[in-house]
């Protein structure tokens, strides 16, 4: 096995481990925390995050994207620490703006004065993840994910310690709100002694030139990316109800949260490794893919059982005060499975130095999405917004195909694409029908059907890719002892 394929293998397995825990440990929380507050509390919360997730979004400034996507050999130590201190001064005057401007907004927008205190502690993590962003864009740039995934999963312990601490304490909201904050704060001392790297007073206008001149277009695609993902929020609390939108943001909390750590974790180790190969077509071609079809495996069984058994899920979970989560549920978890299918182009295009063909797809997504959320919110509430999403992962899918072969030097041929999530398809429908009908036409108990359901889609992937998958855990074994 090459270098460069030890080096993604590792990368995959210490930041595939680092998604376990964090999200094993963060639906523990959430499972308690679900059980000591309300809908309209997490409503609240997803109403001050749509604020404060735009402003995040243009912290970034694209910066640590390009840090990693440069090639060594174009940056300098003033790179660095040019990103360090424009990051710094950056976040100071948007945290000043969101907590004096947008949170008497907000409060006006959504008639509920709680805003006005809660939005600038919710952004206080804003101050300092520029300071973890250098710290990450350089163990990235090294496929350094096992220091990440320590740093990571010691944040996300310890931070959502704090929030189940604040709400048996009776904190309520407050104890959600802290709990997006602690982990970032707990996370900077660790990525220093991580990197051993620390800034020096050292500001160079054209090292700011060259990174900032990638970033706006990283920057534009990532705001375009935000509105797009959170134009469900801010409409839904708008229009229907805190209560709406907690059920809402609770279902789609449970399937997203899942795609996105999984988006992180595979884009996390492949940025870096399109970047290095972005005049090799073919190659990239073959990652891509082979991502596809393991970002597939993963997640559909997760979503297959949310599918199948979303009822008895929210019920013995989470309990009856959230049962208007039920059927968004099953619908986001469709809307997942087709999300997987394009979950790492972001990665790749951003690798192939195109995060202006990015912004452009954006935009033009934002265009058919809004309008379709828009009404489907104004009619069937939560459950129509759940089914524009859906529709608009099911047109990502067909506007990905036609990028690949029309708008980059890549030609993904539609049976390549295919074969590569035929497997979690067939896979996945042979679990349904099994877990279905042993539950609901058999009765049989919810835990066992769970485990029937998990134990026949492994069973089906083992019987169509055993061979590849031996293979493929052979490579692990060797990887993790070099």
């Amino acid at each position: 096995m090459n270098n460069e394929k030890k080096l993604v293998v590792k990368g995959i397995f210490w930041t595939g481990f680092q998604m376990v825990v964090n999200q094993g440990f963060a639906f523990i929380i959430r499972l308690v925390l679900a059980r000591l507050l309300f809908p309209e509390q997490f409503g609240l919360v997803g109403m001050a995050t749509v604020f404060t997730g735009f402003v995040q979004v243009l912290n970034d400034l694209g910066i640590g994207a390009a840090l990693v996507q440069k090639k060594e050999q174009q940056l300098t130590a003033a790179h660095y620490h040019t990103a360090f201190w424009t990051g710094i001064v950056w976040s100071t005057a948007l945290y000043l703006i969101i907590s004096f401007g947008v949170a008497p907004l907000a409060v006006l927008f959504y008639d509920e004065p709680l805003l006005r205190s809660l939005i600038p502690v919710i952004s206080l993590g804003i101050l300092s993840s520029p300071i973890n962003l250098v710290n990450k864009a350089q163990l990235t740039k090294k496929m350094n994910f096992k220091k990440i995934a320590f740093v990571d999963n010691t944040s996300n312990i310890i931070s959502g310690s704090i929030a189940l601490g604040l709400a048996l304490w009776g904190a309520g909201v407050w104890s959600l709100a802290f709990n997006s904050v602690a982990s970032i704060l707990v996370a900077i001392p660790l990525y220093f002694r991580a990197t051993g790297w620390l800034p020096k007073f050292i500001w160079d206008r054209k090292a700011f030139k060259d990174i900032f001149g990638f970033g706006v277009y990283t920057t534009g695609t990532n705001v375009a990316n935000y509105l797009i993902n959170n134009i469900d929020y801010l409409l839904i609390g708008k229009l229907l109800s805190a209560g709406a939108l907690g059920a809402y943001t609770f279902a789609f909390g449970l399937t997203d949260t899942f795609r996105s750590r999984l988006m992180a974790v595979i884009n996390n180790v492949m940025y870096p490794m399109y970047g290095k190969k972005q005049n090799e077509p073919v190659a990239l071609k073959n990652y891509y893919l082979k991502v596809v079809n393991y970002n597939s495996l993963i997640i559909y069984p997760i979503m297959l059982a949310f599918f199948t058994f979303s009822r008895p899920i929210i019920e013995n979970f989470f309990g009856d005060k959230w049962e208007a989560s039920i059927i968004p549920l099953k619908i986001m978890a469709v809307a997942v499975m087709f999300h997987m299918m394009v979950n790492s182009n972001t990665a790749l295009i951003r690798g192939m130095g195109r995060p202006d063909l990015e912004m452009k797809l954006q935009l033009f997504k934002s265009s058919i999405f809004v309008p379709m959320l828009v009404a489907g919110i104004h009619f069937y509430g939560i459950l129509g917004a759940s089914c524009a999403v859906l529709i608009n992962k099911i047109i990502a899918v067909i506007i990905a195909q036609y990028t690949f072969n029309n708008l980059l030097n890549i030609k993904v041929k539609t049976t390549e694409f295919i074969n590569a999530v035929k497997n979690p398809w067939i896979a996945s429908i042979v679990g349904f029908l099994i877990g279905y009908f042993i539950y609901e036409q058999l009765g049989f108990n919810f835990y066992i059907s769970l485990i029937i359901q998990f134990v026949s889609y492994c069973f089906s992937i083992w019987l169509l890719m055993g061979h590849e998958l031996k293979v493929q855990v052979k490579q692990l074994k060797l990887a993790r002892q070099k």
